[in-house]
């Protein structure tokens, strides 16, 4: 794998000669190149792959544990942090796993897809509903001792058996995960994201009237709020599964096959290595959450730093709709053999994805200032979330422009490469770092975060070097062997291709 970064970034091939008088930079070959297969088309409303929607569908859906944490920071200062340690530790955890996992359905379904091999997504993704649900299984157990987990972890008794008592209320949730997040890489990597946009935007219209009904206005609290979670999760799952069952997906989804059944391991592989990626990123500032626990006052450190984590989380999902948009058109490029295409949509998102975290950056700076009661009522809360409030805009931009970069190593297939760097550059760097920082030198959350924000930017840096380093035309050869060999032939190798 390390192979690759050392050749040049561009070789010729047989079908840059069709360009017209062979040069890239024609005016008029350049414009073609831009209306078919550079990034730019999913612009353009009526385009089936809108990355606009992509970032809705992810705010949606991020939205529904978003909304109950801003509910419970009226509920209560010890039930704002134990949701926040459940949400962030337990279930974020979980979530990290499942929605990792899943995420190999965007190397595979989205090369299938480039490929023509359209009926294969279905199957794949059954074979994903398979692994995700036994993963589910054997993560029940962390739901149903969250409680000593939590202690073992140092967080305080008060804390610990509220999110436990929480945990346990949460675990059909975790079982809505196993189905949904396949279900999304499944509409994703055939660009079929309306409807799935419309059922987010339902879910979350709904979630947020109940949440205060039954919260706030019935006196629920958070048991009220676990109800709403649910089901929220479970709608988003049975509605986008009657959309594709209905026909809607009639070339990808034929009914279920035992070919689901065939080359698990391999797979299961695939599915690991991809849930590392990604889960390290995320637990990464799950342990933020953790650290802070450990200070002084910890229930307003940890109120403090959920609220700013949440708001982070919140805006990321625009880089996480980059990120599925990037991670659709690199391996659907890949797939369908035009290298070029992948390497140009590269550049336009990773641009795109900056811009828009730039300027949301600013209007969060400016909305904290003038907003600061929305997500607690208590002033010690608002004090250090205001003081952290800078360090926040500059996280929100370097945030979402990590994720588009992920986006790319999922459509490559790089999953196991991203994984060792995200070790070396989170947690024998960022971290030490943080704790250094937060405790030794007595900078307190300040310190922790500052130290892991330095972690991202070194992780940053690294996935910038690998992508400019990357021949296109070698990942392109090696999506033709991948989908090849994954084609659902009975007799086909277990091992993927890197």
């Amino acid at each position: 794998m390390a192979e690759k970064f050392k050749e040049p970034l561009l070789g010729h091939t047989e079908d840059e000669d069709h360009a017209p008088g062979g040069i890239l930079s024609s005016s008029k070959y350049l414009s073609q190149f831009l209306s078919n297969h550079s990034f730019f088309s999913s612009f353009v409303i009526g385009e089936d792959d809108i990355p606009p929607i992509a970032i809705l569908t992810s705010i949606f859906q991020y939205s529904l544990g978003a909304i109950t944490q801003t509910f419970a920071g009226h509920v209560g200062t010890l039930d704002l942090a134990a949701f926040s340690v459940e949400n962030s530790v337990i279930s974020g955890l979980c979530f990290g796993v499942m929605m990792g996992m899943g995420s190999a359905l965007e190397t595979l379904c989205g090369q299938a897809y480039g490929a023509g091999q359209i009926d294969m997504l279905g199957v794949y993704m059954q074979r994903s509903w398979v692994i995700l649900l036994v993963t589910s299984f054997l993560l029940t157990f962390m739901y149903i001792f969250a409680e000593p987990i939590l202690l073992l972890l140092g967080q305080t008794e008060a804390i610990s058996q509220t999110a436990g008592k929480f945990a346990l209320w949460m675990v059909p949730q975790l079982y809505a995960y196993a189905l949904n997040f396949p279900i999304a890489k499944f509409l994703q990597a055939q660009s079929d994201i309306m409807a799935m946009a419309w059922i987010s935007a339902a879910a979350l219209g709904l979630h947020v009237l109940f949440s205060w009904l039954l919260m706030l206005k019935l006196g629920w609290g958070m048991a009220g709020g676990a109800v709403v979670l649910n089901i929220s999760w479970w709608f988003l799952v049975v509605a986008q599964l009657i959309y594709i069952f209905s026909g809607a997906c009639a070339e990808s989804w034929t009914g279920f096959s035992w070919k689901a059944f065939q080359n698990l391991w391999g797979f299961v592989r695939l599915s690991v290595a991809s849930a590392v990626m990604l889960c390290l990123e995320i637990w990464y500032f799950t342990a933020l959450i953790l650290f802070a626990g450990y200070l002084k006052n910890a229930e307003i450190a940890v109120d403090a730093l959920s609220i700013c984590v949440n708001i982070s989380g919140w805006i990321s999902m625009i880089a996480l709709g980059f990120n599925a948009a990037i991670s659709v058109r690199v391996s659907n490029e890949l797939g369908a053999g035009h290298p070029r295409a992948a390497k140009f949509s590269v550049l336009v998102v990773v641009v795109s994805s900056f811009l828009m975290a730039l300027f949301v950056a600013i209007l969060i700076l400016i909305f904290q200032k003038q907003y600061p009661f929305l997500f607690s009522d208590n002033l010690e809360v608002i004090e250090v979330v205001y003081e952290l409030t800078p360090l926040l805009a500059f996280c929100i931009v370097l945030n979402n422009v990590q994720p588009a970069l992920s986006g790319v190593a999922i459509g490559a297939g790089w999953q196991s490469l991203v994984a060792y760097v995200n070790v070396a550059c989170y947690y024998l760097f960022g971290i030490p770092v943080g704790l250094l920082m937060g405790y030794k030198l007595k900078w307190g959350v300040q310190g922790i975060w500052c130290g892991m924000v330095l972690g991202t930017v070194v992780q940053t840096l690294i996935l910038f070097w690998i992508v400019y380093r990357t021949n296109w035309n070698k990942e392109a050869s090696a999506a033709a062997k991948r989908i090849k060999k994954w084609g659902g032939e009975s007799g086909g190798k277990e091992n993927l291709e890197k």
